[in-house]
């Protein structure tokens, strides 16, 4: 397959599902931002649903959801709240709705955790200021940041106390059907897909979308990690699925063409490292590169987002040999090593 297949027509209306197969639901939440909206999908098993993942915190998407409960759950109950990862518009009712139906919220360990800190934190950290500042901030910019506080809250729920790990490998029977849990990495610490051989299903969060590239980056909780190493490990471990495998994604439409898809993400960021070696035969700092990059001006948290992957490229490249790091006056420059 050379090319990918939208093989459902149409998209769900706010607070209806369209069935992708009979016992597997697609819904879709609005997002206010650029990417309007985001997938989640129901499961049936034998007493209920299983829900896989939430939308953001707020208000009218809790009034779709309880439109969902009236009209598309057949009379059962929810069973379980599934979220992929911590990011806030798949965790970000996660907290109402386990609430709500009384019932378990099932993440991989690390996403768990990982979501609990970040609420916890209401301002920014020295180590955050100085992952910015030494990517190339000036001086306006850092007084900004520091006047700044985390806003994560606003967008998620309170998570519960405890919660069902996920792990790789694991199997969940849900119905007639065996779904099996398959963690990647980059775009998030332990990011959980879910896998349904019998029905040749994939449900990928963010891991996989058809037409935007998820965003893979390093911040300041982890300033030196290989991200985009560990993203390509994962794409390249996908391909043991076969490729007509119907891709369940998070955002933009389910395809057909899992393999073509993976292979063009692989692709881009090739091409990414491969610009980013021409844009540093002279020592610039991370800041001057994400223009050129992304071939377009970022500003605010989308800024911030692409400092971010660039420097995962960054770093990803100095980890092959190909790029040299140096300080100087408190910000890090970049250079080619050839």
């Amino acid at each position: 397959m050379t090319e990918l297949l939208y093989p459902i027509n149409g998209v769900p209306e706010p607070g209806k599902t369209i069935e992708v197969v009979p016992g597997v639901k697609w819904l879709r939440m609005p997002l206010f931002m650029k990417l309007d909206h985001i997938n989640l999908y129901l499961i049936k098993d034998n007493d209920g649903w299983f829900i896989v993942d939430t939308g953001l915190r707020g208000e009218k998407t809790r009034e779709y959801w309880e439109t969902i409960f009236e009209h598309e759950l057949e009379g059962l109950p929810v069973k379980g709240v599934l979220v992929t990862h911590l990011h806030p518009d798949h965790v970000g009712q996660a907290g109402w709705l386990t609430e709500k139906w009384q019932t378990d919220l099932w993440m991989t360990r690390t996403e768990y955790l990982a979501t609990r800190l970040y609420m916890s934190s209401t301002g920014h950290s020295e180590a955050y200021l100085s992952f910015f500042e030494r990517a190339g901030l000036d001086e306006s910019a850092m007084e900004h940041l520091r006047k700044g506080t985390s806003g994560i809250s606003k967008m998620v729920e309170p998570l519960p106390g405890s919660f069902r790990r996920l792990e790789n490998g694991q199997t969940l029977v849900i119905g007639e059907q065996e779904w099996r849990i398959i963690v990647g990495y980059g775009h998030s610490p332990e990011h959980a897909c879910l896998y349904c051989e019998s029905l040749n299903i994939l449900i990928s969060g963010d891991q996989v979308l058809p037409k935007i590239t998820p965003n893979i980056s390093v911040n300041s909780t982890e300033p030196e990690a290989d991200a985009l190493k560990v993203f390509l490990e994962t794409l390249e471990q996908l391909k043991q699925l076969p490729e007509d495998t119907l891709t369940l994604p998070a955002h933009n439409d389910p395809f057909l063409g899992l393999h073509t898809r993976l292979q063009a993400m692989i692709d881009h960021h090739q091409e990414n490292v491969d610009r980013l070696a021409e844009l540093c035969k002279e020592p610039v700092p991370a800041l001057e590169l994400i223009e050129p990059l992304f071939k377009r001006p970022l500003k605010g948290a989308e800024m911030m987002m692409g400092m971010g992957e660039c420097i995962a490229h960054l770093n990803y490249m100095m980890n092959q040999g190909r790029m040299i790091r140096n300080l100087a006056d408190g910000v890090y420059f970049y250079q080619s090593a050839s």
